[in-house]
């Protein structure tokens, strides 16, 4: 018996050194979105339980009410535009990077790192001042250079809380990329320009292809993060401003409607998970062709 239990340990020896994550995750994350779902399915008041237990009440209320669907499609609208202009202008600087010296390399992962050094928070309140409204510095230096008259208006618009977020989240679409491309076979690329390929048919079908996995790690990662946000578009959108992830935020701390505030959380990152397996699931198909062949 005792053979028979130090050769099950042996088998299962390449698990325990993740058990105390598992049960750090377990208490500190799965148990508490446990809890915090299950109020989404219950009636409470003033911290307290109320009625027979469970009910679909608010998720019915919920996904019947208009002002649910305009503020997911604001929080989608937002997450999407700033995923794809966080795409475009991270996939230069990755395939640059993978064109110059050492130096200059370090130069680059430097200047993409260093922000991450920052809080957030912080970084959204350096944009607060640079788009603020006459005194803000893009709008000072436009009026005294005499291109315009009067302060555009920047803050409290979806400009401003697209912008916070690319700046923000850049650093996390630029190291995937990084890393896919930095590992391309560039025999491939010497094998189509020897074939008589120009260098913009070799980018789209020889280097862009091999570097859908950056892509799609990227677009993931920025999405998950553009679409929960919850800072930047109440400190850059004002607070007429309205998210998913701001809503939550008032249904549970400000108005203290513990259970809308739970099934919208719910529905938050419920409907996040969806969209993050969409793009997987695309990924894949557009990464079949990496597959080795069935004999």
């Amino acid at each position: 018996m005792i053979a028979g239990a130090l050769e099950r340990f042996k088998e299962w020896k390449g698990v325990w050194p993740a058990v105390p994550a598992f049960v750090f995750l377990t208490v500190f994350f799965i148990a508490p979105m446990a809890v915090l779902f299950s109020f989404g399915f219950t009636t409470i008041e003033r911290g307290q339980v109320m009625g027979t237990g469970f009910t679909l009440q608010y998720l019915t209320e919920t996904l019947q009410d208009d002002l649910f669907w305009r503020v997911w499609w604001k929080s989608f609208y937002v997450g999407v535009i700033s995923t794809v202009v966080c795409l475009l202008l991270a996939y230069p600087v990755a395939y640059v990077y993978t064109l110059v010296g050492r130096r200059a390399q370090m130069l680059i992962l430097i200047l993409t790192i260093a922000p991450l050094l920052t809080s957030a928070i912080v970084r959204t309140y350096a944009w607060l001042v640079i788009l603020g409204g006459r005194r803000g510095v893009i709008n000072s230096a436009l009026i005294e250079l005499g291109i315009i008259t009067r302060p555009i208006r920047m803050l409290n618009t979806d400009f401003a809380v697209i912008v916070g977020m690319t700046q923000v989240h850049l650093p996390f679409m630029i190291l995937p990329l990084i890393t896919v491309l930095a590992m391309r076979d560039r025999n491939l690329e010497a094998a189509s320009l020897g074939m008589g390929a120009s260098r913009v048919q070799t980018f789209f079908r020889v280097v862009l292809p091999m570097s859908v996995p950056g892509i799609v790690a990227g677009l993931t990662i920025v999405f998950a993060l553009s679409y929960t946000n919850f800072i930047i578009p109440q400190l850059l959108g004002g607070g007429a401003y309205t998210t998913l992830a701001v809503q939550v935020y008032e249904s549970i701390v400000v108005i203290l409607d513990w259970s809308k505030g739970a099934m919208l959380a719910l529905l938050l990152l419920g409907s996040c998970f969806v969209f993050i397996m969409l793009i997987g699931l695309v990924g894949n198909r557009l990464m079949k062709w990496m597959e080795p062949a069935k004999s």
